[in-house]
């Protein structure tokens, strides 16, 4: 293994992704050759030809344009994204891919016909600190919470798939909430690194938003269970401390993924949840996904997603469930924003009876 001084000239010329954002690069920093990458650790990677992504993500959250020859600053990762990559960590420093722009170096095991061949990236070494150890990005972790004064409510949405409305669910029960004048903190528990999604949680009135690479991990596809729960533990308990009167997490991806049937079935996971909301592409998702969620004794209050930009989906959908579906536009309504709240303050679930909030 060979470990070389990393100029501070050098460093600085680095395109560094947002995955990498707590590092600091005004500090010394060593390259080391010929080492094997483990999960969350940092990379310096040139790139050799353009793909798919020709752009990467900035700590700013400008999208920074590639050229080839270009060194970058990334974290190994795998990744788990149907319209996309399916992605496997790298065994070595031989050649990789750039799997996210967001600033995940991996190796691509397949994608979506849709798209094309990844950016290829050669890897020059892991980082590692002055004394040459190799650095990770659990390195630069958010430390543990302070004890919370009172327990917020919490509503995890959960979907379908990748890129069935849950993001914009999610700030849509936000702005609600914080339209009612309430303090509500957000955080994406899994997914790929991505500075999109915690930036559109803020826009939309959230006190604090945090995605699991402020837990330490690029993305979250291969990542131990145990670990997995761990992190979401930090990261509500860093919420729940700021005085919020409501938590919103995200669980990336599908109900069938792995990693998410794993957590939602994950007694500790559970414990957080005070009511679910559901987002779909489609009424025939919506009605399996409720039904799934609800035969795993999960306290379902609504769907949204992207089935509500059809009138007609949304009429589909709404003949076959025990909840409501509402469109963004209604979750952005305080008054409806909030009686997701008392729903669970009051034990009163969707679909009981007496409740007539189901849309027709």
């Amino acid at each position: 293994m060979y470990v070389n001084v990393l100029p501070a000239e050098r460093a600085a010329r680095l395109k560094a992704a947002y995955t990498v954002r707590h590092v600091d690069l005004s500090k010394q920093y060593t390259l080391i050759e010929d080492a094997i990458p483990a999960r969350g650790d940092l990379v310096v990677a040139r790139v050799t030809q353009l793909g798919h992504h020709n752009w990467v993500e900035l700590p700013s959250g400008r999208r920074a344009t590639l050229y080839v020859g270009d060194e970058l600053l990334l974290a190994c990762g795998a990744r788990y994204a149907p319209d996309q990559f399916e992605a496997e960590l790298p065994e070595d420093l031989g050649p990789a891919d750039l799997v996210a722009a967001g600033g995940v170096l991996g190796k691509v095991h397949s994608r979506h016909t849709s798209v094309g061949a990844p950016t290829r990236l050669a890897p020059i070494g892991l980082l590692g600190d002055a004394e040459g150890r190799v650095l990770n990005l659990r390195d630069f972790r958010l430390g543990e919470p302070p004890t919370a004064l009172r327990p917020p409510t919490t509503i995890v949405v959960v979907g379908t798939s990748m890129n069935s409305g849950k993001t914009t669910t999610v700030a849509a029960i936000v702005r609600g909430l914080t339209q009612a004048g309430l303090r509500v903190g957000t955080a994406k528990i899994t997914g790929t690194g991505a500075g999109g999604d915690p930036w559109l949680f803020r826009d939309a009135g959230a006190v604090a938003a945090y995605d699991f690479t402020d837990a330490g991990y690029p993305t979250t596809f291969r990542v131990p269970l145990d670990e997995l729960v761990e992190s979401a533990q930090l990261l509500h308990g860093h919420i729940s401390a700021q005085a919020v009167d409501a938590v919103v997490l995200e669980i990336a991806d599908g109900v069938l993924q792995a990693e998410t049937a794993a957590l939602l079935d994950r007694p500790e996971i559970r414990r957080l949840i005070d009511g679910m909301v559901f987002a779909s592409g489609e009424a025939a998702g919506a009605l399996f996904g409720v039904q799934r969620l609800q035969s795993m004794g999960l306290p379902v209050l609504a769907v949204s997603g992207l089935l509500t930009c059809s009138p007609l989906a949304m009429r589909e959908a709404a003949a076959g469930l025990s909840v409501p579906v509402y469109t963004p536009a209604d979750l952005c309504s305080p008054m409806l924003a909030t009686s997701l709240l008392d729903r669970v303050t009051n034990n009163t679930m969707p679909g009981a009876a007496g409740d007539s909030s189901m849309l027709a």
